[in-house]
């Protein structure tokens, strides 16, 4: 079973920056694509980027070009470099290994808060 710890949230200015964690166990991780989602109050979790086991990206359009997510294998580790916040990006984020997100399991989280 996945296990995840999301961490690195806070309350930022609009055009600040932040960068997430994600630590995974439970999981052979080097070979897992992994995904960084969010949900804002009211409305449903989606996801914001993705990363292959092999580096490849993807990005919602809505933060292409203002973050970047990338993984330390050694580490079992994923992050979710964020700048250029803008107060719509204000959510909870979580983090999942693809093919895991149909079981369920999800971390408790990191709230991000962005004030204009």
């Amino acid at each position: 079973q996945v296990q995840l710890v999301e961490s690195g949230g806070g309350l930022v200015q609009a055009g600040g920056s932040l960068r997430l964690s994600c630590a995974a166990s439970g999981i052979i991780f080097s070979i897992n694509a992994m995904g960084w989602y969010r949900q804002a109050p009211g409305k449903q979790r989606e996801l914001v980027a993705t990363i292959t086991s092999v580096g490849s990206t993807n990005y919602a359009d809505s933060v292409k070009g203002r973050f970047t997510i990338s993984r330390d294998n050694a580490k079992n580790t994923a992050y979710l470099q964020m700048n250029s916040l803008k107060p719509e990006d204000t959510a909870v984020y979580y983090c999942n290994a693809l093919k895991y997100v149909q079981f369920g399991s999800w971390g408790q989280g990191t709230q991000v808060t962005v004030s204009s």
